[in-house]
C-alpha cells in the first residue's frame, strides 16, 4: 500500500488560519504558529465582545430613559417602580426608543407614573 503523506489537510489548516489572520501586523499574519495564537485570542475577544455590547446597550437605555424621567420630574428608579405599580409592562429599550422618538408618549406615560406613586 502507498504511503500517504498528510501535507494537503495541513495546508488547508495552515491556509485558514492565515486567512483569518490577514490584516495583523508582521509575523501575525504570515507566521502559522504565530498566527494560530493571534486568531484563537481573537475569537475569544469576539466571543466575550459579543457578550459585552449586550450590556453597552442596556446601559445605554438606562441613561436614556434616566435623562428623559427627569425632564419630566423623575427619577430613574422611580419611573421604574411607578411603572411596575401600573402594571405596565414595557422593557427597557422600547422605553428608551420612546424617550428618543416620541417625547409625548413619554411625557403621558411620566403623568401615569406620577398619579400612580402619588
Amino acid at each position: 500500500m502507498a504511503r500517504v503523506k498528510g501535507g494537503l489537510n495541513a495546508r488547508k489548516k495552515h491556509n485558514r488560519i492565515l486567512k483569518l489572520a490577514k490584516g495583523y501586523r508582521g509575523a501575525r499574519s504570515k507566521q502559522y504558529r504565530v498566527a494560530k495564537q493571534s486568531v484563537m485570542r481573537a475569537l475569544n475577544s469576539s466571543f466575550a465582545g459579543r457578550k459585552q455590547r449586550k450590556r453597552d446597550m442596556r446601559s445605554l437605555w438606562i441613561v436614556r430613559i434616566n435623562a428623559a424621567a427627569r425632564m419630566n420630574g423623575l427619577s430613574y428608579n422611580r419611573l421604574m417602580h411607578g411603572l411596575r405599580l401600573a402594571n405596565i409592562e414595557i422593557n427597557r429599550k422600547m422605553l428608551s426608543e420612546m424617550a428618543v422618538n416620541d417625547a409625548e408618549g413619554f411625557k403621558e406615560l411620566t403623568e401615569v407614573v406620577k398619579s400612580k406613586l402619588a
